[in-house]
């Protein structure tokens, strides 16, 4: 199949900017494979939507403030996106820099106000060796390591937002709103750089009357890297190589879903990010083995789903491995129909945008 194959056309007013207030206030496509029937809810509705027995999914990673800007020592601006520490280095980490070709090792960079520093080390060759890739650096406490280095980054970072949500580059009105808005309430483990976006739309309160329908709810890990916005490279998509992410599948998630298919339950993967653990993890008769590594699981049409029986996701950007995959659940056509259908209809598309379920 080719990139071209998963185009569609979203007017530039319908990317979210915000999310919906409260969070379950979310408009939300509901469609039902078996017949094709497609309904209009919002995200309050789950638990009318879903059945007692039925398994939520959740991905339970934290997004981190990976966002830092600053100045060089000759005054000129600069950015940083952190994307994951080096193994073996107590603060060393890899990064997105702009601009980063004018950006030289061994130079020293002041962020958020002297909040941070950083000294960079090293241009590290991209996956396919070859261009330069992300920057090797150290992140420095000014006042001398007193304070540990995630409480600093929770403490003058920024929310790593994707680039169609626009904030203005210095003082940001919303900096402080999009701490909360862009973390899930399932949020536990740090390691994230962009937010699992179907768990959004979740609030306490919805998660309570979820509990009290008996619908139950379990946990996996996957830290979405920077990845997750990378265009295809490739016209053919069977050619594009997959970023990798790290993540978990425990023990109690895998009995949790096991018990779910012996009393008849659906198991409702709550987006990809919960979706690439389950069939990472998944045996070709459908059976989970728990563990801990890292995937690069490209999940597009033709390739069988094993573990999951329905999906809770977002609206995603034409032509990304996130579409793909929703077209390997649903199927291609069905699936770009929903998204003119959600279009034509004023949907919200994106990170802060609305839902679909399918079932």
């Amino acid at each position: 199949m080719r990139t071209s194959d998963f185009e569609y056309e979203l007017p530039e007013g319908a990317i979210a900017q915000a999310p919906a207030q409260p969070r379950d206030r979310s408009r939300l496509l509901v469609h039902h494979r078996s017949d094709a029937r497609t309904e209009h809810r919002h995200a309050a509705d789950l638990p009318d939507l879903l059945a007692p027995g039925d398994l939520l999914v959740v991905n339970d990673t934290r997004v981190i403030c990976a966002r830092l800007l600053g100045r060089r020592s000759s005054g000129g601006a600069v950015e940083l996106l952190l994307l994951e520490r080096v193994p073996g280095g107590r603060e060393r980490w890899r990064a997105l820099a702009k601009p980063a070709r004018r950006l030289r090792g061994g130079e020293e960079l002041e962020l958020e106000g002297g909040g941070l520093r950083a000294r960079l080390v090293e241009r590290s060759p991209s996956p396919d060796g070859t261009a330069a890739g992300p920057w090797i650096l150290d992140l420095l406490d000014p006042e001398g390591g007193r304070t540990p280095m995630s409480e600093l980054l929770e403490r003058h970072g920024r929310m790593p937002l994707p680039p169609y949500v626009r904030r203005p580059r210095g003082e940001d009105p919303r900096r402080e709103l999009d701490r909360v808005d862009y973390q899930t309430v399932f949020a536990r483990h740090p390691g994230a750089v962009a937010a699992p976006t179907a768990g959004l739309h979740f609030t306490p309160e919805l998660l309570a009357r979820l509990e009290e329908r008996g619908i139950e709810r379990t946990s996996v890990t996957l830290h979405v890297g920077e990845g997750t916005f990378r265009p295809l490279g490739v016209e053919r998509i069977e050619q594009h190589t997959m970023h990798t992410e790290r993540y978990e599948l425990p023990p109690a998630a895998v009995a949790a879903i096991e018990a779910c298919r012996a009393r008849g339950g659906r198991v409702v993967a709550v987006g990809t990010t919960s979706v690439r653990v389950l069939e990472t993890c998944a045996r070709p008769d459908g059976d989970l083995e728990p563990g801990v590594g890292e995937t690069d699981l490209f999940i597009r049409p033709g390739i069988p789903f094993r573990a999951v029986d329905a999906l809770l996701t977002n609206f995603h950007l034409p032509r990304s491995t996130l579409l793909m995959l929703v077209c390997a659940f649903a199927g291609r056509e069905r699936v770009l129909g929903l998204y003119r259908e959600a279009v034509e209809r004023g949907y919200r598309f994106y990170s802060y945008g609305d839902a679909m379920l399918l079932l």
